[in-house]
């Protein structure tokens, strides 16, 4: 029997653009496609409930997509140090691929497998499929890895454009040797007692097919509105492919190249540039977490470590995510996060803002909130705009930021569409009282704030 190749899929779960599941292809040999569970490893960070419901679809479409193309999905539970070589031991395998991934304890699993398996004698090899520019290779003229957005992005242009996507893989060529696996229903990975996920069916399909058919329709219908609307609540022009993107059903090489492919002109290539950039901003969420691996635990700005948060009052921390902070937009932003499992980029800016400066809650634990509620909850942006909002992260001059929720839905909402449908109760003649007053709570924050910028 041949010696087949196993290609580990992580946060990668596609056919096109796949750099792993290229290689393995290459070597014209059986192939054994490879998900580890790992919820054992130490310092892995487990994740949340929304996260592990689209997981499940995800890999169910994944496992579907490989049986039509001749190959099996081969599901395994356990700490992938110890599962990846048992693997290779029992298919006597002759070569393991993978496409990076740059968490701090993710690098140091991976670096252990390459060399005790090399050391074996199998084949190992990975690839960047998940990031446009690794972290590594964008430096200061000193050597130094960025800490503000713009300088960053500046340096990234400089750099070779980002390759065009692979192929889709149309076949892949199967193992007839008994590789045992546990069964996905088995992982518990979707909610029962109580079934809370039906929002998030009614919103989202996970899996690749829907995600190409998601870029499709955002760049041939929403592009060219990006830059107008992209702020509005209701607008309707974001792209809804951050899921996509984190789980890795679509790669931002197919991204990147798709929409400069609809870029046009004039006003249709200003929002296709301004698109462009959220990409980027995600590129430099991925190079400060890099270098920074304890971002969603320690601040990113050691001074804030500082900053005088007072007891956590757990009655206003559960009044916010329950969505009855008496503030509509702060309301219906955590109410849409709850049902969908997604919240408009600005009401997540502006929700977060309430909870750390407004209530003068620690932005872990909104951070936390977050991570179990967002099916795209990332390892990376998630902590890393939570620092940004609080003042903490990487940002040039961010203490003094705070959003006035009313402010924000006169701009973004000015006809109440997106509160019409979330929170209709502040539309009512007698609306909710906000638990506490915006403007007082305001200047207690900034006092607060100062006190760090000036020491104490």
């Amino acid at each position: 029997m041949p010696s087949p190749s196993i290609v580990w899929f992580r946060d990668d779960l596609r056919l096109t653009d796949n750099p792993a599941l290229r290689a393995a292809l290459d070597r014209d040999e059986p192939i054994v496609a490879l998900y580890i569970l790992d919820e054992e490893s130490d310092g892995v960070r487990l994740i949340g409930g929304a996260a592990r419901w689209w997981l499940h679809g995800s890999l169910a479409s994944l496992a579907a997509r490989l049986d039509e193309r001749g190959s099996t999905l081969v599901l395994r539970r356990g700490r992938a140090s110890e599962v990846v070589p048992a693997v290779v031991e029992e298919l006597d395998a002759g070569a393991v691929f993978w496409n990076r991934r740059y968490g701090g304890v993710e690098r140091e699993i991976d670096a252990g497998l390459k060399e005790k398996l090399r050391n074996d004698g199998v084949t190992v090899a990975s690839f960047a499929a998940n990031l446009l520019y690794e972290p590594w290779t964008v430096r200061t003229q000193t050597g130094n890895p960025y800490g503000v957005y713009s300088p960053f992005a500046r340096a990234v242009q400089k750099l070779p454009a980002p390759r065009p996507p692979l192929p889709e893989a149309r076949k892949i060529p199967g193992f007839d040797g008994r590789v045992d696996g546990d069964d996905l229903g088995a992982w518990d990975l979707l909610p029962t007692k109580p079934d809370w996920a039906g929002g998030l069916r009614e919103t989202w399909e996970p899996g690749e097919p829907a995600a190409k058919a998601r870029l499709k329709e955002f760049l041939d219908d929403d592009l060219g509105d990006y830059s107008t609307y992209r702020d509005e609540f209701a607008g309707g022009a974001t792209s809804n492919l951050s899921p996509r993107l984190r789980w890795g059903e679509l790669s931002p090489y197919q991204v990147w190249h798709d929409t400069l492919e609809h870029r046009g002109s004039g006003e249709h290539a200003k929002s296709a540039g301004g698109f462009l950039s959220e990409l980027v901003w995600r590129e430099f969420a991925w190079h400060v977490t890099y270098h920074s691996p304890d971002i969603a635990t320690a601040n990113w700005r050691r001074n804030f470590d500082a900053f005088p948060w007072p007891e956590l009052n757990r009655a206003h921390l559960e009044t916010w995510q329950q969505g009855k902070t008496g503030v509509a937009v702060v309301d219906a932003g955590m109410r849409q996060l709850w049902h969908t499992g997604v919240m408009h980029n600005r009401v997540r800016m502006v929700t977060a803002s309430f909870l750390i400066k407004n209530l003068l809650i620690d932005w872990r634990h909104g951070e936390q909130w977050f991570w179990d509620c967002l099916v795209d909850a990332d390892a990376a942006s998630n902590p890393f705009n939570w620092q940004w909002v609080a003042g903490s992260g990487a940002d040039a001059a961010p203490y003094f930021r705070v959003f006035n929720p009313e402010t924000q839905r006169k701009k973004f909402d000015s006809h109440d569409r997106y509160v019409r449908e979330w929170a209709p109760e502040y539309l009512d003649e007698n609306p909710p009282e906000p638990m506490v007053d915006l403007g007082e709570t305001r200047k207690r924050a900034l006092d607060a704030y100062a006190q760090v910028r000036h020491g104490g």
